[in-house]
């Protein structure tokens, strides 16, 4: 049987423009090529699960405009269970992104029919509940995520959390999270610290969360646990075209990984999860676009072993 993983999250088209260098507070600056690509942290995760080997399902919402059928049309052809999916009268979410010579970009969000996912129904607690992992995000409604997480956690569902876009978060969120997925901004904006140190984020998380996934950028990702685990893995070395949507690949892959370990990690599979995870958000990078760059089980694999010399 495959991994289950389902994603309650957001769902948004992007779109996306490339340019020199961003611009700064006031300033214009003169675009090269425009593109319009589905997107949204839930759905991205959702299709990176999917394409990295998972059965996956979807609970979000869209819009009654054009962009509403686009993001559930690339949902459906990544194989995903829609069956969670609403429709909302009025706009779809969309995200505003730019990207820079160096890969590096901004992004602003207009959630649009994201916003109405404030409940979730009898059919989304049964697909919860037929889940190895549940993956959430902070695109939608606080307590969306929070009714999902109380439902994984009476159900057995491991509960992954990437706490994007970075905010404080309550207690009764937390005391319900398995695995804590940030980078170092969020880690330090989820924790209340005034510092971007790997290891004072890590010691500061695990006192809110039992597991925490510390993502690197280019230099890899890190794990710690309340069992004084430490893990740091490197991430490949690539040519980075465009980091949109590493992170949800990362994520996304993250969630396969250890819904086929039966929602488990540990210090004798942390290495190994990293380590995939990694390759996933890398061979996203050497691509452009959001979910169009999301890789294949077969591409991650291929990185892995490039990488790291054994397989996952």
């Amino acid at each position: 049987m495959s991994a289950r993983v389902v994603v309650v999250g957001s769902a948004n088209l992007d779109l996306v423009v490339t340019t020199p260098q961003l611009p700064r507070p006031g300033e214009t600056v003169l675009g090269g090529d425009f593109r319009t690509v589905p997107g949204g942290k839930g759905a991205n995760q959702a299709v990176a699960a999917a394409r990295a080997g998972a059965d996956c399902a979807f609970v979000g919402a869209v819009g009654t405009d054009d962009f509403g059928m686009l993001l559930s049309d690339n949902l459906i052809a990544a194989g995903i269970d829609v069956r969670g999916l609403r429709t909302v009268d009025g706009p779809s979410g969309v995200a505003l992104i730019a990207v820079d010579g160096a890969a590096e970009n901004f992004i602003v969000v207009a959630p649009g029919a994201n916003a109405a996912l404030t409940t979730l129904d009898a059919a989304d607690r049964t697909a919860v509940a037929a889940a190895d992992v549940l993956l959430l995000q902070l695109e939608v409604p606080l307590a969306a995520v929070t009714q999902a997480a109380e439902w994984a956690r009476a159900d057995g569902t491991t509960v992954v959390l990437n706490a994007a876009p970075a905010r404080p978060l309550p207690a009764e969120l937390l005391d319900l999270v398995d695995v804590l997925v940030v980078n170092e901004h969020e880690a330090a904006v989820v924790g209340g610290v005034f510092t971007e140190e790997p290891g004072a984020l890590l010691d500061a998380l695990v006192t809110l969360v039992p597991r925490v996934v510390l993502t690197l950028g280019a230099r890899g990702a890190a794990y710690a646990d309340r069992d004084d685990v430490r893990v740091e893995v490197p991430a490949p070395k690539i040519d980075a075209v465009d980091t949109t949507a590493a992170g949800d690949a990362f994520t996304g892959a993250l969630a396969v990984a250890l819904a086929e370990r039966g929602g488990a990690l540990t210090a004798d599979t942390a290495p190994a999860v990293l380590r995939w995870a990694c390759a996933a958000g890398a061979a996203c990078a050497q691509r452009p676009g959001a979910s169009t760059a999301l890789p294949r089980r077969a591409a991650i694999d291929a990185l892995y072993a490039a990488t790291y010399g054994d397989a996952a």
